[in-house]
């Protein structure tokens, strides 16, 4: 099996290094990921300037543009043959609910599924998370199930592992996305030259977290596993649309 490996933290994060390791037991593993952290870089593409690809001492090749480009690049021009997956990961923190809009670890997998690629997204929850080897080992055993009963279908499986070791797992719950509430206010600052700064909030607190959702999965200790897609018509305003233009 052939897996393309990408991520929006970096190379160089702990998090791809010990999912390359873990995956290169059951498959031929390429890395092509950002050469810094790109995190909430969402699915842009760099169309202002070429690329470069790099190849580090560790064999990781590494693209100085988003992840969405390391995965574009990837499969439409640098490897011979198509990935049999693409996988994105391990994120360091979650990416449950509204935060899969601004991930770049689930838009690296989302180009790998536009592209025709079966892909997967997979974080580590948990603002300092450390249980790596978990995750990595729930994605090997994702990845030998899909040699073993192929999908059928097109699929883009978002993860996310609690940050816990293994046996302490409770299962894996397929459920859909929960949302959060409104983010915290911009912070705002002077920087040494006396011009007003501002940064971006920290995120709100889980809204909608109910049975079901992926933030009640992961705060029962089950790993959440949730299908996205990509159409965004919303289908019931259609009509209602229709009617607004005849006004």
């Amino acid at each position: 099996m052939r897996i393309l490996l990408s991520n929006d933290d970096g190379y160089f994060s702990p998090g791809i290094a010990c999912l390359a390791a873990e995956l290169a037991r059951v498959a031929d593993v390429t890395v092509v990921a950002p050469e810094r952290d790109r995190s909430g870089a969402s699915n842009s593409l760099t169309l202002d300037r070429p690329l470069q690809l790099r190849k580090a001492a560790n064999g990781f090749f590494y693209v100085n543009g988003t992840p969405t480009d390391c995965v574009h690049l990837a499969v439409t021009g640098m490897l011979d043959v198509q990935p049999d997956m693409v996988i994105s990961g391990i994120n360091h923190g979650a990416n449950m609910g509204d935060d899969t809009v601004y991930s770049g670890t689930v838009a690296a997998a989302t180009e790998g599924y536009l592209l025709g690629v079966p892909s997967l997204a997979v974080s580590l929850t948990g603002r300092a998370p450390s249980h790596f080897p978990t995750a990595a080992r729930l994605v090997r055993e994702m990845v030998e199930r899909f040699e073993r009963a192929p999908f059928g279908e097109p699929v883009l499986l978002n993860m996310n592992v609690p940050d816990l070791p293994y046996a302490e797992l409770q299962g894996t719950c397929v459920t859909r996305l929960g949302r959060r509430h409104r983010a915290e206010p911009v912070i705002r600052g002077v920087n040494p030259r006396g011009e007003q700064i501002f940064w971006i909030g920290p995120v709100g607190e889980a809204a909608d977290a109910g049975a079901g959702t992926d933030f009640h999965a992961v705060a029962n200790g089950f790993v959440s596993l949730t299908p996205l897609q990509i159409d965004l018509t919303r289908v019931s305003q259609l009509d209602t649309a229709r009617l607004w233009l005849e006004k």
